[in-house]
């Protein structure tokens, strides 16, 4: 298998890219490093397919190993043919490869087994060669041994079908066209597996789909429904379907041997291979609905780490509580803790009114211009505390309900005891939810992606793949933007591409005993930070105090060079670098390409030279929609009425819609039905987390607390809908019916970990 000439097929891109990707990775290169600093020779990949190539590359080459593997056992056991070589070599997945293995893998006692032990196999080959006028029974009386165990000439023939049923099963050939025609026919079904069983999976009490129909958070939903107990899942094909697949290929005629073989299909069909392709398309949907939902998980993570900052302000976090609470943290600009304290909002008038003094004078004490609430208990009473104390000063401050997810586990982390060593477990809780605000990824690195709580199901997915989708997407996030070497924590640091935990804390025990760094070379004084990591992060790191203002951008030290040429030949002096306006102009002179050669520096190298010299320590999150604060009055759900214009902002994605909070005690849920008037398959073609969306409100279910919303403008006329073929079905009607079956059981449950924002009360 030439493994990059199908990379380039999959991917779409030129061989060479697939072959400079794969050298440099195979050269021990990070991912951000290579998507960063070496696109002349990826043609300019960026960080996520050079993810997607990685892990198919690694797919393919432990496919490759395995075929290796099973061809060196095959041809040891002497049983080695051109057909079965030529099988192997062919095949393209691992489970065809051991679907050619069956046959020869060493096999516990069977059935087939003990029969051959009994000398039957002769036998079987007798009756499988189905010739018309041979009489099995007959056969079979030569067969009789009391030696071996074979009594009679029926425990011949039931010996020789065992065997033949065996061989059925084996063949890899036949397992291929029953797996298709799981897919393509076969449905999947679940009932209750006790009368009392849990109610949370109603919807799956009496459930039937088809295979290929089933939509991945379903499958996971059955899948946690079985683990617990409460459902039995099972998939089948049309009754005598399976079994006729079987018979076509071994029956040859009506003949008495002819009718033994039909038998001998019927039962390995049902004995053998029915339960154990069953098994093989259930993990097959499995991890095709775990590979789903870790793409969801993924790119809301990735939406929420890369979310807009609100810099320069000195913020106070409020974590709501009640009977022990709403715990206060203030802190600057720079994320430094000014104060803290604990208020009650609550318990009394009077107590609410000695909490509004309190924190109004802190407001003003510190100039506190924004309020960051986390959305956990209480969170509605201290919003609406907050938009009431606010509206009795004189401007300049405004809040924003952010997540609280996590915060908990954060807080009574080493790391929080680290850092905050005088502090309470819950005041740490409120310094995180202000720090959040301010730099939402520089505070959540410090938490574990799964309890940060952007996904659906994140709890039942395979750990270990969860846990390199999440690290890669915080790996590619945090390098992107790039970090301060001299504020930022270990926990950070130890994202940045060629340092691990030790390095980073290495760096920072540097800074504490020497002071800041005031260039990038002193990185290599740090203990086992070594030349090869500092190829890989120094482009990374910015030095805002260094005197070589290139150490403050993310030009690589490698073409310091070619950005001082770029600056000579615009007339302009380092001292001046960060001039856009006097860049621009002196750009408009100058052929990039013509330099680039000149320089001996690909172009897309001194496009991303030009782009750092206009703008030093350039953050991409500033490109960015500004978050939504609010400042004016607090809603309730009372308050919504059908067709009321609002601003929200995705707070999660999911398979079949997304969580818009629209700052009222329930996130309302927007279909995907109602997110776009085109048709799209997941939600995520057009919104993602963080995003500021107009809405619309469609229903408000008072008993139940739940809104409905859509972002199709009621007031413009719907699209037209798609003319239906005569007797045909409208499979987008029929397939939203599903979802919306679903929906209830997920809004009410919070089934399979989907992360509903309720601010509690």
């Amino acid at each position: 298998m030439e493994i990059n000439k199908m990379l380039a097929q999959e991917f779409s891109i030129r061989q060479e890219q697939v072959d400079n990707t794969v050298a440099l990775l195979d050269e021990g290169m990070t991912i951000p490093f290579v998507a960063r600093y070496r696109k002349e020779e990826t043609g300019s990949l960026d960080d996520q397919v050079i993810r997607e190539l990685f892990d198919r590359l690694t797919y393919l080459r432990n496919l490759e190993k395995r075929k290796e593997e099973v061809s060196n056992t095959i041809t040891e056991q002497g049983k080695m043919t051109d057909d079965i070589a030529a099988a192997i070599e062919k095949a393209v997945t691992l489970v065809e490869v051991e679907d050619i293995y069956r046959p020869y893998k060493p096999k516990r006692k069977t059935r087939a087994s003990v029969a051959r032990e009994k000398g039957l196999e002769p036998l079987a080959e007798l009756i499988m060669a189905q010739a018309e006028n041979t009489d099995p029974n007959a056969e079979a009386e030569a067969f009789i041994s009391e030696e071996k165990g074979v009594e009679d000439a029926a425990a011949a023939v039931q010996g020789a079908m065992d065997i033949i049923a065996e061989d059925v099963s084996d063949n890899a050939e036949l397992r291929k066209k029953l797996r298709e025609a799981y897919n393509k026919s076969g449905k999947i079904s679940s009932s209750a597996a006790a009368e009392d069983a849990d109610v949370v999976y109603k919807n799956y009490f009496e459930y039937s789909e088809g295979v290929e129909k089933t939509a991945g958070h379903r499958v996971l939903a059955l899948d946690r429904g079985e683990k617990e107990g409460a459902l039995k899942v099972s998939i089948s094909v049309p009754e005598g379907m399976g079994e006729e697949i079987c018979k076509a290929q071994y029956v040859q005629n009506d003949s008495a041997c002819g009718k033994l073989v039909a038998a001998a299909c019927e039962d390995s069909f049902t004995r053998l291979i029915a339960p154990s392709v069953e098994r093989e398309i259930r993990a097959e949907l499995s991890q095709n609905a775990q590979e789903g939902a870790i793409k969801v998980f993924s790119s809301n993570l990735r939406q929420l780490l890369m979310a807009p900052p609100v810099k320069n302000t000195v913020t106070l976090g409020l974590d709501p509580g009640y009977a022990h609470g709403c715990k206060c943290a203030v802190v600057d600009e720079t994320g430094k803790v000014l104060d803290t304290t604990i208020v009650y909002l609550t318990q009394s008038e009077r107590r609410r009114e000695e909490a509004k003094k309190q924190l109004s004078g802190m407001i003003k004490k510190y100039n506190v211009t924004t309020i960051a609430i986390g959305n956990g208990t209480a969170s509605r009473e201290t919003e609406e505390f907050t938009a009431d104390m606010i509206r009795g000063m004189e401007g300049g401050v405004s809040y924003m309900v952010v997540s609280e997810a996590g915060a908990s586990v954060y807080s009574a982390s080493k790391l929080a005891a680290e850092e905050f060593p005088d502090y309470d477990v819950s005041l740490r809780s409120a310094v995180s939810i202000a720090r959040r605000l301010q730099d939402p990824l520089a505070e959540l690195v410090k938490i574990d992606p799964k309890a940060i709580g952007v996904g659906q199901y994140q709890h039942d997915m395979p750990k270990a793949r969860m846990d390199d989708a999440l690290k890669g997407v915080v790996e590619d996030c945090v390098n992107s933007v790039g970090v301060d070497v001299n504020t930022a924590s270990y926990s950070l640091l130890s994202y940045i591409a060629g340092i691990n935990s030790a390095v980073a804390k290495n760096i920072v025990l540097y800074r504490e005993e020497n002071g800041a760094f005031t260039d990038r070379k002193q990185l290599l004084k740090v203990k086992k930070l070594g030349a090869k990591a500092y190829e890989q992060c120094a482009g990374f790191l910015r030095v805002p105090e260094a005197k070589n203002p290139f150490d403050n951008t993310g030009i690589h030290p490698e073409s310091y060079a070619a950005a001082k040429a770029l600056l000579d030949k615009c007339g302009i002096d380092e001292s001046e670098v960060g001039n856009t306006e006097k860049l621009t102009e002196a750009m408009k002179n100058i052929d990039l390409s013509a330099l680039a050669k000149e320089l001996d520096t690909g172009l897309p190298t001194l496009t991303d030279i030009v782009k750092e010299l206009e703008k030093p320590g350039r953050d991409p999150r500033d490109e960015l929609p500004p978050p939504l604060m609010r400042s004016g009055d607090v809603m309730e759900l009372k308050d919504l009425t059908p067709g009321m214009e609002l601003m929200g902002t995705v707070r999660n994605v999911i398979d079949f819609g997304a969580f818009v909070d629209i700052g009222v005690h329930e996130d309302g849920l927007v279909h995907i039905s109602q997110i776009s008037d085109k048709f799209i398959k997941h939600p995520l073609e057009v919104v993602k987390v963080g995003d500021v969306v107009k809405v619309w409100v469609l229903d408000v279910d008072m008993e139940r607390g739940r809104v409905s919303l859509t972002m199709l403008d009621p007031s413009k006329p719907a699209a037209p809908k798609p003319e239906r073929k005569r007797g045909g079905k409208d499979k987008k009607k029929q397939q939203n019916k599903r979802d919306n079956r679903n929906i209830s059981e997920s809004l009410g449950s919070n089934l399979g970990g989907i992360q509903i924002r309720r601010r509690k009360s």
